[in-house]
């Protein structure tokens, strides 16, 4: 979703701060201003345009699902404050979950109306502040507990709910609940059940191909793991996403035995036929340069677009069994 899409309906804001014993909760819908507008619609495309995201449908026990069904412009006061006792209560009794602030917001997106939540952990940093004395002003700089997110920072925890459909949303991050962690945001307040993220496939993905690699090549064959990983940056550059099916068959070329590992690495997440689709260039990024780093403590960055390039770098391996890394054609250098 993409901030200029957005049309803020209705907010309100309540203050979850689990230090303080109790929530503090709001009676009136917040003045959306220009300015707070685009605060929050920052944040909603932020987090929706991440490949951090699930997409999921409530259990039919949830008791959020009921309070936002049933959610009008008349109880919407109302029905925020149901939702943020039940949230505060979860984190009244985890001592491991951040206080914060939440939003709750009704707005459309192509005609669609959504209903969301948006978790602001708070943050520590300092700021200043100005105090009478006798002689007149003394400014001090003090430390604040209680800084919300930047417009530029990803929330951990926040969800929409699609009203037409009842399909959500959510980011969530796990937190330590009774000795384990746990999606507690998901699990326990909106009580749904969400798959996993793109990242998360894509992670999973990549490290089963490196588990595998590590097993029949050992950790220490450098240009193997260049080899396997320009095979997952080209699929993602060529097609914007990852068939695992061609992945396997491509990086384990010829070895039925690494392909049947493979698969048996992924069946437990269902991810053996997954096409993963990741959309933002932050999660991609990491497959765009290779790092390498000698055993002198030289270090290399080789982008993958240029590896495979006979013209600009090459590989040699010498007699006695070291290897030589060749750059070539620099036309310039330049240090940092």
């Amino acid at each position: 979703m993409l901030r200029d899409d957005l049309i803020l309906k209705v907010g309100i804001v309540h203050i979850l701060d689990s230090t303080v014993g109790m929530p503090v909760l709001s009676d009136c819908e917040i003045d959306l201003g220009s300015n707070l507008c685009d605060f929050l619609k920052a944040h909603i495309e932020k987090f929706t345009e991440s490949d951090d995201v699930k997409k999921c449908q409530f259990s039919e026990e949830s008791e959020v699902m009921e309070l936002i069904r049933a959610c009008t412009a008349e109880n919407f006061v109302d029905t925020s404050k149901q939702l943020a006792s039940i949230l505060y209560e979860i984190m009244n009794s985890n001592i491991d979950i951040p206080p914060a602030d939440i939003a709750v917001v009704v707005f459309s997106e192509s005609g669609t109306d959504y209903f969301g939540l948006l978790k602001m952990n708070y943050k520590t940093s300092y700021t200043h502040i100005t105090k009478p004395v006798e002689n007149g002003n003394v400014n001090d700089i003090i430390l604040q507990k209680a800084l919300l997110p930047s417009m530029n920072q990803k929330l951990t925890e926040a969800f929409i709910v699609n009203l037409t459909n009842g399909e959500i949303i959510l980011t969530e991050k796990k937190y330590e609940v009774n000795g384990e962690k746990k999606f507690y945001f998901s699990e326990m307040f909106l009580k749904c059940h969400a798959p996993l993220s793109q990242k998360s496939k894509l992670e999973i993905v990549t490290k089963a191909v490196e588990q595998v690699n590590k097993k029949y090549y050992g950790d220490d064959n450098a240009e193997r793991k260049m080899e396997v990983k320009n095979v997952i940056y080209r699929e993602l550059e060529e097609t914007g996403s990852l068939d695992v099916e061609k992945v396997k068959e491509k990086v384990f070329e010829g070895s039925p035995q690494m392909q049947s590992d493979f698969e048996e690495k992924l069946e437990k997440y269902n991810l053996a036929k997954e096409v993963v689709e990741p959309k933002s260039e932050q999660t991609i990024r990491k497959f765009q340069k290779q790092h390498l780093t000698t055993d002198s403590g030289i270090e290399i960055t080789i982008p993958m677009d240029q590896y495979g390039n006979p013209d600009k770098v090459e590989f040699l391996t010498n007699p006695d069994g070291t290897v030589s890394v060749l750059i070539k054609n620099i036309g310039r250098l330049s240090t940092r």
